[in-house]
């Protein structure tokens, strides 16, 4: 299977999620870390950190401005439940944001809080409990379309699924959990 695209983000929760030995050197990949709870040790991050440098991945830091500036990240993501404004004093600043959103009104918020990348929220239909509803291929481009291209898809996208990515008028996409499940690395993403 082939999916070009010019960046993909990789959402994860332990920094033993991605191998990065398995990502070659390139501007393409982005990690975007996020935690509930600090449980690696920072020393561990920074190691972590400084080889996505050495290999040019991107690397974010979700919600946490704290933890951003300390391991020296490319920037913060901001999840769709995070309304605050206070993300806007890092507009003007080397950081860049990034966030994601569920509907609309969310996107509305993430521009505001001046974010330069947003991903839009289940592209495809995800067995989460109560999370049920998906926009699909159609409704996605259509919505897209109308904003001038700057979304980017993100949630259910799996194996069984991928190659329909291929239909998605986007020029990146972003994957989470089905990193760990499915082992998309198998994929050729090059």
């Amino acid at each position: 299977m082939f999916v070009f695209k010019k960046k993909y983000f990789f959402i994860i929760e332990s920094i033993k999620d991605i191998d990065l030995s398995k990502l070659k050197r390139s501007n393409k990949f982005n990690i975007i870390y996020r935690f509930d709870n600090l449980t690696e040790k920072v020393e561990d991050l920074l190691i972590y950190r400084n080889l996505c440098k050495i290999k040019r991945i991107g690397f974010y830091i979700s919600n946490s401005t704290a933890l951003m500036s300390t391991l020296k990240a490319d920037g913060l993501y901001v999840s769709a439940f995070n309304k605050s404004l206070k993300v806007m004093q890092l507009k003007n600043t080397i950081y860049k944001i990034i966030g994601s959103a569920h509907n609309l009104k969310e996107f509305n918020v993430k521009r505001i809080q001046g974010c330069s990348t947003i991903f839009f929220s289940r592209l495809f239909k995800t067995h989460y409990k109560n999370k049920t509803n998906y926009h699909g291929l159609i409704k996605f481009n259509l919505i897209n379309h109308n904003y001038r291209n700057v979304l980017f898809p993100l949630g259910g996208i799996n194996n069984e699924n991928f190659n329909k990515i291929r239909y998605v008028k986007s020029d990146s996409i972003a994957l989470s959990s089905q990193i760990k499940i499915d082992n998309l690395f198998n994929l050729k993403l090059y």
